[in-house]
């Protein structure tokens, strides 16, 4: 081989290793697709979105576990694995988790549904299912860079005998929980995903064109948002949460290059919202709202673009919106007024019957915080203060509490009948010791005193787990609830 060829075959490698992935942290991601149900009509797209995950995620520097068609059990198994995967690792891991496949929310609280479920009530799910704040909790529990949780979950309800199901997924904040979280679901709270017609989801199949792109992923997602809108005509359009305090992204840059920090970004009004979109065609105007993803976005939008179906989609998300937020409020608060003040506001809607049972649930519970914050009575004073003709001689009593125990003690003195009147009067401890007053003289005048009462009251709080207490701040048999991740 001559100097030149060898010449341009170094500078081909060198070019080749500049622009390969480089990667500063260790990457493991848990794929799982769930299709097989038993009880219910098979799910095609899941095993295909989970192994096209897999593949994007194993270009992208992960080091992939795939699971697929697993029972409870299974789930949870294989979710501790990976946990344990993770703090094998060390602190320095993103840790991702793609799921795919049926998930639902009952009163409240989000599940994953393994294949192997069968429910002929609410109560059934969650006992068969697997709750979505067990997985965060889990990953949570070990130390990690961040977590990055992307749920192709928000089918719709399988399960005909479960009527007061709400729609799609319920709210979870990512900023209410642990720093380094990044959630993603398929849909918007409270909506339902499609399957999609194609070998994919309309979610995943956006996910995997926008993740191949070198960007932060906060703009991945809004890339993902906008395609899953429009390939749907606007009846899907997902939603996340973040509260990552470093930068990610799917594909690294060329080696040595910088990441841009994070930078905060502005929130505009609703003023200003319509000065920015006034004159854009509908089409444009409406993938910058959906990029955006704020509520006053699609206020403006939905008030400048009211005659168009676009107009009307903005107006039904920011509408389900809102009442997903109210909701979310509603459950975390977990309250019998809580649930009343939800219902005047949202008197008809899927989450009805589910807010009137809370409701009904919680209406005659002892108010804890009341009960602990409110002062146990122990007097200081005695009750004679309060009356002036026992002012003058407060403290005989008192000294006299003790005489018939006393008594009982010892041995009952002789009587003496010669004792002098005087004698009474003048030795107070004499009369004490062997000859106590009758019981009227020691009582006071006034009301009876109180010496002190003590209350005790039990019980727990929380978010309503339906049919059982679980984790994090406690709870009772109907109404406790985990803390949240």
């Amino acid at each position: 081989m001559s100097r030149r060829s060898l010449a341009r075959l170094l500078v081909s490698a060198a070019m080749l290793l500049g622009a390969s992935p480089a990667f500063a942290e260790n990457r493991l991601a848990l794929v799982i697709g769930q299709s097989a149900y038993k009880s219910v009509p098979v799910l095609p797209n899941p095993a295909n979105d989970a192994k096209a995950m897999a593949q994007l995620l194993s270009d992208s520097g992960f080091q992939v576990v795939s699971a697929s068609d697993l029972s409870q059990n299974e789930l949870r198994a294989k979710v501790s694995e990976f946990a344990g995967e993770i703090a094998a690792k060390g602190a320095d891991t993103v840790a991702l988790v793609f799921y795919a496949g049926h998930g639902l929310q009952v009163d409240g609280e989000n599940f994953l549904v393994p294949t192997d479920v069968d429910p002929k009530r609410e109560a059934d799910i969650p006992i068969q299912a697997v709750r979505l704040n067990d997985v965060l909790n889990t990953l949570n529990s070990v130390p990690s860079k961040m977590r990055i949780l992307l749920l192709d979950a928000c089918r719709n309800n399988p399960f005909p005998e479960l009527k007061s199901t709400g729609h799609g997924l319920a709210i979870v904040d990512a900023k209410t929980g642990a720093p380094g979280t990044f959630l993603s679901f398929s849909t918007s709270p409270g909506a339902e995903a499609e399957d999609g017609d194609g070998s994919n989801s309309p979610y995943t199949t956006a996910l995997l064109a926008a993740a191949k792109e070198t960007a932060p992923i906060e703009e991945t997602f809004k890339r993902v948002r906008v395609a899953v809108n429009k390939a749907t005509d606007g009846r899907q359009t997902p939603w996340d949460s973040s509260s990552l305090t470093e930068d990610f992204r799917f594909v690294a840059g060329p080696a040595g290059a910088a990441s841009a920090p994070k930078l905060a970004s502005t929130k505009r009004t609703v003023e200003e919202w319509k000065r920015a979109l006034q004159g854009k065609p509908v089409d444009a105007a409406n993938e910058i709202i959906v990029a955006d993803g704020t509520d006053e976005a699609y206020e403006a939008f939905a008030v400048l673009y009211a005659s168009t179906p676009r107009g009307l989609q903005a107006r039904d998300w920011l509408d389900r919106h809102r009442r997903m937020v109210a909701w979310n409020n509603a459950v975390t608060i977990n309250t019998a007024a809580g649930y009343r003040a939800f219902l005047a506001q949202y008197p008809d809607g899927d989450l009805t019957a589910t807010a009137r049972r809370l409701e009904e649930r919680l209406r005659n519970r002892p108010n804890m915080a009341l009960a602990l914050a409110a002062p146990i009575s122990v007097p200081t004073t005695n009750a004679a203060l309060t009356c002036p003709c026992n002012a003058p001689s407060q403290r005989a009593p008192i000294k006299r509490v003790d005489a018939p125990a006393r008594q009982r003690a010892e041995p009952a003195p002789p009587k003496r009948a010669s004792t002098p009147p005087r004698r009474v009067v003048e030795e107070e401890e004499v009369v004490v010791v062997r000859r106590p007053p009758p019981r009227e003289i020691y009582e006071p005048a006034g009301p009876p005193v109180s010496i002190g009462i003590g209350i005790g009251i039990g019980g727990g709080y929380g978010r309503p787990g339906s049919y059982g207490g679980y984790g994090g701040r406690g709870g009772d048999s109907w109404t406790g609830r985990r803390s949240g991740y």
